[in-house]
């Protein structure tokens, strides 16, 4: 059975889950915290026993925490599926170590002629119902529109004409994709060289989340003096690949709480679209 579109707007059984200290380092250390300075910035995020440092987690940690019993919406070739785009919603700072609940659905279904554009969803609260995070992904499904549905909103976001107010530039290392890998995400584009050959890559390429937590990183502490409790937002669209090893340079225009980003390996944009709030 092709994509279904009217399992648009259903909505799954809310479902228990916990995340531990240990869990938090590991996705820091996948998305490049304590590189530059292991010993001195970051500690944070990377260790639960420093002096006179309590440990933290990345916001954009939420991304691999929580998706719930999230309904289907029809079946497809996974080949064809790419992930679009990225949106989180912080609605109070992330704990590094909790339990909560998630509700998990499936948003809109846009047809977009030769493709499916399928959003879901997930609403994450504390076991007493506080709202915790939400988040938001747009898959690609190449090959499953055409029904004649609506093909959805028309991307207002520009680039603005002048030179980012701020840029902050991360390395990633060569084992990078091996490291974050271990946060969930098995698929072997990311670690075995013959399947991402048959993909048509060289090598293996970097996962787009971990993209998108660098880049992350980059705005909490260039757009939020490095203050999780800052960030509340941040979302935007996945543009190219990137290789373990490259350099991503974070571009940022700021206007008052919110900021537009747009992330870069040299003159190619792999994150665009980027939009992000703050207190």
């Amino acid at each position: 059975m092709p994509i279904n579109p009217d399992a648009a707007g259903t909505t799954g059984e809310p479902s228990e889950f916990s995340w531990t200290s240990a869990e938090s380092l590991l996705y820091s250390l996948g998305v490049g915290a304590g590189i530059t300075d292991p010993t001195g910035f970051e500690l944070e995020y990377t260790t639960e026993n420093s002096h006179e440092v309590t440990q933290a987690a990345l916001p954009t940690q939420v991304v691999v925490m929580g998706g719930g019993n999230r309904p289907g919406f029809g079946d497809f070739n996974l080949a064809a599926l790419l992930h679009a785009e990225q949106h989180i919603t912080l609605h109070q700072p992330l704990a590094a170590e909790g339990t909560a609940v998630s509700t998990g659905r499936v948003a809109e279904i846009y047809d977009k002629g030769k493709a499916a554009l399928v959003y879901i969803e997930a609403d994450v609260a504390d076991t007493d119902g506080n709202p915790l995070w939400s988040v938001r992904s747009g898959l690609f499904i190449g090959g499953e529109g055409g029904w004649g549905g609506d093909r959805g909103p028309a991307n207002t976001w520009e680039l603005p004409d002048r030179p980012a107010d701020k840029v902050i530039s991360y390395e990633t290392r060569t084992d990078q994709a091996l490291l974050y890998r271990l946060n969930g995400d098995r698929n072997p584009l990311h670690s075995d060289p013959t399947f991402a050959a048959m993909a048509g890559f060289d090598r293996p390429i970097l996962h787009g989340l971990c993209t998108y937590g660098f880049t992350g990183r980059a705005l909490l502490h260039g757009a939020c003096d490095s203050d999780p409790t800052r960030f509340t937002s941040m979302g935007g669209r996945f543009k190219s690949p990137v290789m373990p090893g490259e350099t991503l340079d974070v571009h940022m225009w700021v206007d008052g709480s919110d900021v537009l980003f747009q992330t870069r390996v040299a003159d190619r944009v792999v994150f665009d679209n980027g939009t992000m709030t703050r207190t």
